[in-house]
């Protein structure tokens, strides 16, 4: 995933869906601090408390590809065909299935909608964010509880502000993030991306990305890990509204799954909802639910099949 430019292949293409297509191109929120949220503590302690503050977003009239932080923290925002999307695109460019797959070398049979080819993958990547979802869940209610980042935000604040005795690690206190913050914004509070906020549940593990998880490991059961995507691009860095062409290092089916995966969870972050360590573990999670499916499915399969093998998010191999 660390091959070629910052954002997945997957969020660059026209994705073909049936007769029609899907443009790339997202709606960005406008620079500047007037999008930025939560950095008033009035404002701050009204979404805490379940309110809405009355702002909006700003965005741009001009809708361009995925090219800044904050384009990226709107992405997952809202969120978009993603990993349905890399189906799709996949499936359209005749991308070669996983070795796997035992209809590959059948002189007579193909797969159907029943096993073994993209009506059945559809049917699985669509199923797959349900059962990942209630693991992600299980474990921010019943196992860690964690805070958000900008209700930790407020525990700062307040023991500077207001003599609160909150258990805040002293290096926290004298970093220099927490300097910056404040020479930024003139506040300790975490500023924001979503005038909503965070999700009221717990932050840990990150639900969007225990979704981006299952759905990334399927797709990589689903179809040839190692096919070199062809035609790579990139945004235009004098103008995002355009791409042009890509000439590095090859990109794998692979590599830009686990890159779109990643986008999404560390967009999550950008937003200012999650740590860095929630995406981690919910892509780790999201892992596990999906090599649970493909085991659960294996037991209702009457063709001679010797399991999919690809690679894990640790760049182990695995055969399910």
């Amino acid at each position: 995933m660390t091959d070629g430019p910052y954002i997945s292949q997957f969020l660059l293409r026209e994705i073909p869906y049936n007769t029609q297509v899907i443009s790339p191109l997202i709606r960005t929120a406008l620079a500047g601090r007037e999008n930025d949220f939560l950095t008033n503590y009035n404002e701050w302690l009204t979404v805490q408390n379940g309110g809405n503050s009355g702002k909006s977003i700003k965005y741009d009239p001009t809708r361009r590809f995925v090219f800044t932080v904050r384009d990226l923290g709107e992405l997952a925002h809202i969120g978009g065909a993603l990993f349905f999307g890399a189906l799709l695109i996949l499936s359209s460019s005749n991308a070669p299935l996983n070795p796997g797959n035992p209809y590959i070398n059948s002189k007579t049979q193909q797969g159907s909608a029943a096993t073994f080819a993209p009506a059945h993958f559809q049917a699985l990547l669509n199923l797959a964010p349900s059962r990942a979802i209630r693991a992600s869940y299980w474990q921010k209610y019943y196992v860690h509880r964690r805070l958000r980042p900008e209700a930790y935000g407020g525990l700062i604040y307040n023991n500077i502000v207001n003599r609160t005795n909150y258990p805040i690690n002293s290096e926290v206190l004298k970093s220099t993030a927490l300097a910056r913050t404040f020479s930024t914004f003139g506040t300790y509070l975490l500023s924001h991306a979503y005038p909503e906020g965070a999700p009221f549940h717990p932050s840990y593990t990150g639900g969007a990305a225990s979704i981006a998880g299952v759905q990334a490991t399927l797709l990589k059961a689903f179809f040839d890990e190692n096919f070199i995507l062809p035609n790579p691009v990139e945004p235009d860095p004098s103008d995002p509204t355009k791409l042009i062409p890509y000439s590095g290092t090859p990109l794998t089916v692979g590599g830009e799954l686990n890159k779109l995966a990643t986008n999404y969870y560390i967009g999550r972050g950008h937003g200012g909802i999650h740590w860095r360590s929630d995406g981690a573990a919910g892509l780790a999670l999201g892992e596990e639910i999906a090599i649970s499916i493909l085991r659960d499915e294996r037991l209702g399969y009457n063709e001679k099949f010797n399991g999919f093998t690809f690679t894990k998010f640790d760049g182990t191999k695995v055969t399910v």
